[in-house]
């Protein structure tokens, strides 16, 4: 029992920094941005496949980021340049990466097994595989949460900040809005990418199609971390957002442990988005009445 509660924080940690680069986007620039269902596999599989070729796994989750870093900002430069709805040119590039992450990896799915991952050295140190993915996501969303915060108190990460909650008035300041949105971009894809080479080490494989579903994962967990925790200060919504991923994949645990069948489990993540996406409009409908 102890090791499913322990393998549950373990997901719901590693699966926090997509949740973190989905707030990115989704909060911050208020932009939907899709690039993450194909930035996610693209982080597994550059890491799978620099794994394979013998490189550090740290290596190889630094290269999955810097290539989900390119990816939000094609997705960006679409964006901006050639005026292409942001939603839009976020399925672009989503459908453009399931081809180059079939290239990266050479075929549909690569496997881990027997091969040194970053979980590897805290199993070599005698804790088990449950502990190891726990002690490493606990590290890992700490370490990028304190990069968050110091960056968004900077100049440039109050501008980009102030690109998502008025544009017009931060455009009035000199600030280049455009170049703010590919900044926001590159940066939430580099974390989601990071997510990805993280569970594919976690879980020994990688596989082209496993980013399906990961914007309404992400969501998922933005929304269940605003309702529970709140949204009082900018440092309290990037901690709620890894709790958030946290209940999440508790839930998850929970619903299966009762017997909700698997195939059912994104139709029911579709629906607790919903329903908590309409939490505000609800809430007024009912206080109202």
């Amino acid at each position: 029992m102890i090791d499913l509660v322990i393998g549950t924080l373990a997901q719901g940690l590693l699966w926090s920094m997509l949740a973190i680069g989905v707030f990115i986007t989704f909060r911050v620039l208020d932009v939907a941005d899709l690039t993450v269902e194909g930035s996610f596999p693209m982080g597994a599989a550059i890491s799978a496949i620099m794994l394979v070729s013998g490189y550090h796994p740290l290596v190889s989750i630094i290269v999955a980021a810097i290539g989900g870093m390119i990816a939000g900002a094609i997705t960006g430069l679409i964006h901006t340049k050639l005026k292409i709805p942001a939603l839009l040119a976020g399925i672009l590039t989503m459908i453009a990466l399931y081809s180059i992450n079939l290239h990266i990896m050479g075929k549909a799915n690569v496997s881990l097994l027997r091969i040194d991952t970053i979980y590897s050295f805290f199993m070599q140190i005698g804790l088990s595989n449950t502990w190891a993915l726990a002690v490493v996501g606990l590290i890992i969303a700490v370490l990028c949460c304190l990069l968050l915060m110091w960056f968004f108190g900077t100049e440039i990460g109050a501008a980009l900040r102030a690109t998502g909650v008025n544009p017009q008035m931060i455009r009035a300041q000199g600030v280049n809005t455009d170049a703010m949105i590919v900044l926001g971009l590159l940066i939430s894809n580099g974390f989601v990418a990071i997510s990805g080479a993280l569970i594919a080490q976690g879980n020994g494989f990688a596989d082209v199609g496993m980013g399906v579903g990961t914007i309404v994962i992400g969501l998922a967990s933005v929304i269940i971390g605003e309702v529970l925790f709140g949204v009082k200060s900018f440092v309290r919504n990037l901690v709620a957002v890894i709790l958030g991923s946290v209940v999440y994949r508790i839930v998850i645990a929970v619903v299966l442990y009762l017997g909700m069948p698997p195939n059912d489990l994104k139709l029911f993540t579709a629906i607790l988005v919903a329903i908590a996406l309409s939490l505000p409009t609800l809430k007024v409908k009912w206080l109202n009445r």
